[in-house]
């Protein structure tokens, strides 16, 4: 069970397949965790495909991970934290893994972490699925702060030693931003990574915030059509197409 240091904790991920890298950062929310890719024992498939599981297949590597305070990886919460934390965690695992360029793809909250990949570091992300992708809600402004409420109070009962106003504070620093909440409009706008767009539908994943995007993100593809069974073999083919024709020569 592999696990990167960070100075404040320790970050859960598992590797597999070999060719070129992707990061893969799964849906939950605050609570993503890579074990969310695939469907529940027992229970309803996923309108997704399981992509630490196809991407080895496809001949790429897939770099799945807990996010921190996800699943097995247990990290601290600081007031001045927020979406750049997460992403010193995702390129301190590359950097640990060897990885100088790598694609991203995510799913909810995990668009919000490719695009934030990217701003920190544009020169190493070759491209980025964004899948689901999370926003503000125009009708539902409150969904994530309420969200995020909840998360803290299940993470101060199994951990009553966290700071309330620090996770409040945290709260505020990753929900306060608007739009897709990790990067703005003008970044957006600017984006130097080819990107392709799987487009939300619900209060978490706002069709108007996919709209935005598709009409912002330069040269953007969009696969309209991704959801459920009858679309995975096509999900499937199209984001690999993508992936494999970004990937850069050996």
């Amino acid at each position: 069970m592999p696990f990167l240091d960070r100075p404040d904790g320790r970050i859960h991920y598992h590797v597999s397949g070999t060719g070129f890298p992707v990061l893969l950062f799964a849906p939950g929310g605050l609570r993503s965790r890579m074990e969310l890719w695939s469907s529940p024992v027992g229970g309803p498939a996923r309108p997704w495909v399981d992509w630490s599981d196809a991407l080895p297949r496809a001949g790429f590597t897939a770099v799945a991970m807990d996010q921190r305070n996800a699943g097995r990886s247990l990290a601290g919460i600081e007031a001045d934290g927020g979406w750049h934390t997460y992403a010193a965690d995702h390129l301190a695992l590359m950097d640990h893994l060897g990885f100088g360029r790598f694609h991203v793809l995510g799913g909810c909250i995990g668009g919000s972490f490719c695009l934030k990949a990217v701003e920190a570091a544009p020169q190493r992300v070759a491209a980025a699925v964004l899948q689901n992708p999370i926003g503000l809600h125009p009708e539902h402004p409150g969904y994530f702060p309420e969200s995020h409420a909840e998360w803290g109070r299940e993470l101060r009962s199994a951990r009553p030693g966290l700071d309330a106003d620090a996770i409040a504070a945290f709260g505020r620093n990753m929900w306060g931003g608007g739009f897709v909440f990790s990067v703005d409009h003008a970044f957006v706008r600017g984006c130097p990574t080819p990107t392709l767009l799987l487009p939300g539908t619900d209060v978490p994943h706002p069709a108007a915030t996919s709209a935005e995007l598709a009409a912002l993100l330069p040269g953007v593809e969009v696969l309209a059509d991704w959801r459920g069974p009858e679309h995975l073999d096509e999900q499937e083919g199209r984001v690999v197409e993508f992936l494999k024709r970004h990937t850069p020569p050996s």
